[in-house]
């Protein structure tokens, strides 16, 4: 490994606003970090980078001919559908991922989301502080119906490592679980699980989770279609990407009571804009962007990256995901 290798972060304060240091990367090269970049940007200040990291800034093959010096590139995150990984192939040139170290918080914030739906944390906190509890002549009221997940089916579109934590919590709530995979593992692990038609996923669970990457084939797969298979008291989860559903046909089966509600923590376009249609929606809750965020899993993702660069720096890169492409190249 040498210190000369010349790296640049692109966009690197949601994985450190100051309380994850960039330490162990600094430790590997010559290393410049921009909290943010906007597009007309990117060119200029990769320009003299062997090594680029990234996590929501896009990288195309326009942009991936014009950095003559690029000889790498690591995300700051498990998705990568921001970057042309075929074009950087083609150029010899690595993309890497970080697989796995949110797994624990993605999984907590997907039970969080559907906590607040079947149990309306928030609204009945809010009546509380009203003063409805004081004025009640009762020792308990709610707000709405309190739903209980035990005995009921989770259908999980998608069962890698954060399917399979979704599966395990799941299971403890006393879930049946049903999964969607377009390869069904051999190992599904030690949970029992039903593999399933997407269709049937759809129709026969009481809620349906989305922890799968996004792909050109699957954007906007939660469409009008699918959705009119839910159940009418079932709920949406996603904590995947926010390209993976329609979200006017989500909007329209909501305000239709197509199913009983959504927990969102991604958008299709993010920062939110102010027109998305899912904010004039009954029943959808929002976060924003947060199931990845804990800092136990950003000082994982600090860690991984720097061990992908300095396996990149050895010759034996690792968490390569275009590998195909680079043997076509």
């Amino acid at each position: 490994m040498t210190k000369s290798s010349k790296i640049v972060v692109l966009d690197g304060y949601t994985i450190n606003p100051g309380d994850n240091p960039w330490t162990p990367l600094e430790m590997l090269g010559d290393c410049t970090v921009y909290d943010r970049t906007p597009p007309e940007l990117v060119a200029e200040r990769a320009a003299d980078a062997e090594i680029v990291l990234l996590s929501k800034v896009k990288l195309n093959a326009d942009l991936l001919q014009r950095l003559p010096n690029l000889k790498y590139i690591s995300m700051l995150a498990t998705g990568y559908n921001n970057v042309d990984v075929g074009a950087a192939g083609a150029l010899g040139i690595p993309v890497a991922n970080v697989p796995a170290y949110s797994t624990a918080s993605v999984v907590q914030t997907t039970f969080a989301l559907l906590m607040e739906l079947t149990v309306k944390v928030s609204l009945h906190d809010a009546a509380v502080k009203a003063g409805e509890w004081v004025r009640c002549p009762d020792h308990s009221f709610w707000k709405a119906p309190i739903v209980e997940l035990d005995g009921r089916t989770i259908g999980i579109v998608g069962y890698g490592v954060i399917g399979r934590g979704v599966a395990r919590v799941a299971h403890a709530f006393g879930m049946n679980v049903i999964a969607y995979a377009p390869r069904i593992p051999q190992d599904p692990g030690p949970v029992p699980v039903r593999f399933v038609p997407l269709e049937e996923l759809f129709a026969s669970a009481d809620v349906v989770t989305l922890n799968c990457p996004q792909t050109p084939e699957n954007t906007g797969f939660v469409n009008e279609r699918l959705l009119a298979r839910m159940k009418p008291d079932a709920f949406l989860i996603n904590v995947a990407r926010g390209g993976l559903v329609n979200e006017e046909d989500l909007t329209c089966a909501l305000k239709k009571g197509v199913l009983a509600g959504a927990g969102l923590d991604v958008v299709a376009h993010e920062p939110m804009r102010a027109d998305n249609p899912l904010l004039t929606a009954p029943n959808c809750v929002f976060t924003p962007h947060i199931a990845w965020a804990s800092l136990a899993a950003r000082q994982r993702l600090m860690g991984i990256i720097a061990d992908n660069v300095a396996s990149y720096l050895a010759g034996a890169p690792i968490n390569v995901v275009n590998r195909p492409f680079l043997a076509a190249g």
